[in-house]
């Protein structure tokens, strides 16, 4: 997919929505005060002060061209074709982002911040890129990773979460699956017979007691959705919360 290269905006402060939770906190925290919409499900940083416009999958129009940002920032998985097509229409500039594996994450970070008038490249981004090029997977483990229930919808192929994963020594059984997330039966997915079952709280919420029964002699290691699956600040400290969770789980 091509994606657009954003505005220059040298010399200004622009003004940007943000359709997308993991790159709004990017924003938030590299360009104080530029930001000036955001999604319903925006929740990083916790303070943030700005006007909401709707969800990711639902954003409202109106509002987001009411706010004349200079820039809307999408992805293309994230957010839907048609809602882009429609703020295109209105005269809006809109970055969308595509990113399917940490290195493609890095990139379009910069690319992104750069096009929100961030003086430079942040600390947080460094230590984000430090931190993963030190990752020693401690072990190998077989694993289903389940995202939704009712149905069951598992990782697939070429995922942003299933490459960090798999720095960290998780093999995804469903990895080389035709689709990127897979409806599959339960049945299915135990006859798979994982050693590990990853179980993030989002977008589903998995907690200890809503997920891991469902796949009896299997490990289950709950993990923060946010470590896994939000390209941000949030990758600096992910390879240490997602081992961690690898770790408790072994016991």
């Amino acid at each position: 997919m091509t994606t657009r290269p954003g505005p220059s905006l040298r010399g200004t402060v622009p003004r940007v929505v943000s359709l997308v939770p993991s790159l709004t906190e990017a924003v938030a925290v590299t360009a104080p005060g530029v930001l000036v919409g955001a999604t319903d499900w925006c929740s990083h940083p916790a303070d943030l002060g700005v006007a909401r416009v709707g969800g990711t999958k639902n954003p409202d129009v109106p509002a987001i061209t009411a706010l004349r940002p200079d820039v809307v920032l999408a992805n293309e998985e994230e957010n839907r074709a048609p809602d882009l097509a429609e703020l295109r229409a209105a005269g809006l500039d809109v970055l969308v982002t595509e990113i399917r594996t940490l290195d493609q994450g890095l990139r379009e970070l910069e690319r992104v911040l750069a096009a929100c008038g961030a003086p430079r490249r942040p600390r947080w981004l460094d230590e984000a890129e430090a931190a993963w090029d030190a990752v020693t997977p401690e072990g190998t483990y077989t694993a289903v990773v389940p995202i939704w229930r009712r149905p069951w919808m598992v990782l697939g192929r070429d995922t942003f979460a299933g490459d960090l994963l798999a720095r960290i020594g998780v093999r995804n059984l469903y990895a080389e699956h035709p689709e990127r997330y897979p409806r599959l039966p339960l049945d299915e997915l135990r006859a798979a017979a994982p050693d590990l079952v990853v179980l993030p709280d989002e977008p589903y919420r998995f907690t200890r007691d809503d997920g891991p029964e469902a796949f009896p002699g299997a490990a289950a290691a709950l993990v923060d959705g946010r470590h896994l699956t939000w390209y941000g600040p949030s990758l600096a400290a992910a390879p240490r919360v997602l081992t961690r969770a690898l770790r408790a789980a072994s016991r």
